[in-house]
């Protein structure tokens, strides 16, 4: 993971959990797609550098770059000089153009998507569940990548826990020599399992370029509705519950 760039997206608030937890700071490493998130209760410049220097660098080495946003905390004289001691460059986000930091805020979304649906009415429980969507995150093959973040970051499958429960083949016949040997091997082969995964999302670029520069002459296909048909209403600002943060429902219904 270290030596590739991250990005670090714009402090998402959340419903207050026990502590008075409220904000969630996400980081993502742009090749791998591994994601560290972590709960704060406020946000401040020495918050930031304590979590990059604990949950990056003192696990993954010192990363090329750190692309964020122009939060105050993230531009302030004093966390400028810690990236600049370790080399890191830093790579803050123009107001014209948030969309370069993208990847984090995809991150960010895709945790927001998961909490909504695991708390339902319990959203002040989103930091007991964080661990286990990042888990899961990490463990699902990226579309771009067509791998999963954890084995690009580790050379290795995790053991998840449904293979303990059910007992799986390679629990089941566990030899410690072989398996030492077979980690050996991942590790020797993971410079050509990280390249083939570049080469998978430099041509899933190319795709979406492709498709994002083609117009279109197809009729979106018609919807009708009848008297009776049940429908989702959009929430605005002025219907969603203020107390429940980014964790608020979009949708209201049926109706």
């Amino acid at each position: 993971m270290a030596f590739r760039p991250v990005g670090n997206g714009h402090p998402q608030t959340i419903s207050p959990a026990k502590g008075q937890l409220k904000f969630l700071l996400v980081v993502i490493d742009y090749f791998t797609k591994w994601i560290e998130a972590c709960p704060l209760a406020k946000i401040t410049t020495e918050d930031v550098w304590k979590f990059t220097w604990k949950s990056i660098i003192c696990r993954f080495g010192i990363t090329h770059s750190l692309v964020t946003d122009n939060d105050r905390q993230f531009i302030t004289q004093s966390f400028e000089n810690f990236l600049h001691e370790l080399r890191i460059k830093h790579l803050p986000t123009s107001v014209e153009h948030p969309q370069t930091n993208g990847q984090a805020e995809a991150a960010n979304k895709v945790i927001l998507q998961e909490l909504k649906k695991r708390l339902g009415s319990a959203k002040g429980q989103w930091v007991d569940e964080l661990p286990s969507i990042l888990w899961a995150y990490h463990c699902t093959p990226q579309s771009t990548t067509q791998e999963m973040p954890y084995r690009l970051t580790y050379g290795a499958d995790a053991m998840i826990p449904v293979e303990v429960g059910e007992l799986s083949h390679r629990r089941h016949v566990f030899d410690r020599e072989q398996n030492a040997q077979e980690t050996t091997v991942n590790l020797d082969l993971i410079n050509e399992l990280r390249e083939e995964a570049r080469i998978h999302k430099e041509a899933y670029k190319l795709r979406a370029s492709r498709r994002y520069n083609t117009v279109s002459t197809e009729i979106s296909t018609p919807r009708s509705f009848r008297v009776g048909d049940l429908v989702w209403r959009l929430l605005g600002e002025a219907r969603r519950d203020s107390s429940e943060g980014k964790l608020a429902p979009n949708w209201d219904g049926p109706f």
